[in-house]
């Protein structure tokens, strides 16, 4: 099965969640790395490894950024990274999937299933490396609470929350085929 490593200057993780249940903060982790098994003819034994660092988290408020940081939400100095190891793959029509793993945030670990899709492989033009390229897109929505994200969690205004208890996770990712 052929391996492609994800190319960290095409690929992201990003969320949406709900403030004062008025709005929708986005943000996004600028550094991740991972491996994917992946063999575009037989999708069957596609496996993910995804390696996010929690610190590089921006939401392009740098106040806001330092507190996600902190002990009351990512912890990061105790909780450096983010994991997702695939557990299963279930392939479905054209280009889409649906991938089943282990998703490690603050220190907990849940099972949860992404909706996504690939695409490729291509062949790159030389001026941007020949190589053979893949993508990968996938989402999910996920409980904060489940992860022991629990700030801005008490009950605010009518039925709300300061900050949403869901939130929509989505991974946008290319990777080129390792050298075998």
């Amino acid at each position: 099965m052929p391996t492609w490593i994800l190319d960290s200057d095409h690929s992201v993780a990003a969320f949406v969640v709900r403030y004062l249940m008025l709005v929708k903060v986005r943000g996004q982790f600028n550094k991740m790395k991972g491996s994917i098994k992946f063999d575009p003819p037989d999708t069957g034994g596609l496996s993910v490894e995804v390696e996010i660092d929690a610190a590089s988290i921006r939401t392009g408020v740098q106040k806001r950024d330092e507190h996600l940081r902190t002990a009351e939400f990512f912890d990061v100095d105790k909780h450096p990274k983010i994991l997702f190891k695939s557990t299963k793959v279930a392939r479905g029509r054209g280009g889409e999937c649906t991938v089943t793993g282990d998703l490690t945030m603050h220190g907990v670990t849940r099972p949860v299933t992404f909706k996504g899709e690939y695409s490729g492989p291509l062949d790159l033009p030389e001026f941007l490396g020949g190589e053979k390229c893949v993508g990968f897109s996938g989402s999910l929505v996920i409980n904060r609470e489940d992860f022991g994200l629990l700030w801005g969690s008490e009950a605010f205004g009518p039925g709300g929350t300061l900050v949403g208890k869901d939130v929509e996770l989505f991974i946008d990712a290319a990777a080129d085929r390792a050298e075998e």
